[in-house]
């Protein structure tokens, strides 16, 4: 019976993934999170918990879903159909129970599924950072809360002067807090290394596709290779179940090319996080479609089988997207 329940609220959160938003009363809601970084930078959303599960919902006013406060629960309805009813989380710093903070919301890079570089955002400098964790600190509902610290960020100049940037503000952090620390940026050479050294608990370097193909149309002037060497060698690092990397579910690829680009990950010991992309406005242009979610569930399935097969755990992770699931259905948290 409880499998079946887990099985019942994994096919709603697929459903409510694909679906992207809701019609909602900003009112009603919390603390609501812009992200600064990804497929979704730029776009208001809020994060709902149910049956164990937590999911991170976009306000869109056009959306089918209507979703209303009864009591302290929130409801979510298709038309007069329930869909589910939970309870509203308060992002600490753009997700619960974490800190995770974008850097530089800028990038020289010009990924044509990441709205980023055609948004203008700000670079923060240490004090920034220090100031963002002092706030949560200050707050003691915020405080009791936050498990973890993130930093991720774009590219402002050279992806060697962020990771310079991003290692130095994780030294004085981690001097600070005892607390896990994530880290998510463009690799380097020695951007590994020196991200360890400076005290990161875990690593994500994003391949994006692992359709070469797509890959070079979506990612101009990168190298899939080049991000591929610097994920096994962050395995060697970090350790297994430390490293992780964002796919991309809807630029345009096939279910095999996702399963085989999961295996040779996952041989690795790296640990893929199916991201399904968001149609932003500012990249109307391409083709990327959001997935279905017969798609994200069959996909999340197949990679849970992939990595109880290799020994790797998707639930020990303790910061960033793996932690926070509200984007993603993740094995051995969601299926």
């Amino acid at each position: 019976m409880r499998e079946q329940t887990m099985d019942k609220s994994a096919e709603t959160k697929a459903f409510l993934i694909a679906e992207g938003g809701v019609d909602i009363d900003e009112r009603i809601l919390g603390r609501i999170t812009t992200p600064a970084s990804g497929p979704g930078a730029g776009l208001t959303s809020f994060f709902l918990r149910f049956n164990g599960h937590r999911v991170r919902l976009g306000i869109k006013h056009s959306s089918r879903l209507k979703a209303s406060l009864e009591g302290d629960e929130v409801v979510i309805r298709d038309h007069e159909k329930e869909i589910v009813r939970g309870y509203l989380e308060d992002a600490i710093a753009h997700c619960p129970e974490q800190a995770y903070i974008t850097v530089s919301e800028v990038c020289i890079f010009d990924c044509q599924y990441c709205p980023v570089p055609l948004l203008g955002g700000s670079v923060k400098d240490q004090s920034d950072v220090e100031t963002a964790i002092s706030r949560i600190l200050a707050d003691p509902k915020l405080a009791r809360k936050l498990r973890a610290i993130a930093l991720t960020s774009g590219v402002e100049e050279s992806p060697q002067r962020e990771v310079e940037r991003v290692a130095a503000m994780i030294r004085i952090l981690r001097a600070k807090y005892d607390l896990p620390i994530g880290v998510a940026v463009y690799p380097t050479q020695n951007s590994t290394k020196l991200l360890k050294e400076a005290g990161a608990d875990e690593i994500k370097y994003n391949v994006e596709t692992m359709d070469r193909q797509l890959f070079e149309t979506m990612c101009p002037g990168l190298s899939l290779d080049f991000v591929l060497q610097a994920l096994k060698d962050a395995v060697e690092i970090f350790g297994r179940n430390k490293v992780f990397s964002n796919i991309l579910v809807g630029l345009g690829e096939d279910d095999q090319s996702i399963i085989n680009g999961m295996q040779d990950l996952i041989k690795m010991g790296v640990i893929p996080i199916l991201r399904a992309v968001v149609e932003h406005p500012l990249r109307s242009q391409t083709r990327m479609r959001r997935p279905s979610a017969e798609r994200l569930l069959r996909l999340a399935r197949k990679e849970r089988a992939l990595l109880d097969q290799c020994g790797l755990r998707a639930d020990v992770a303790e910061t960033m997207c793996a932690a926070c699931t509200g984007c993603d259905l993740m094995p051995h948290r969601d299926v």
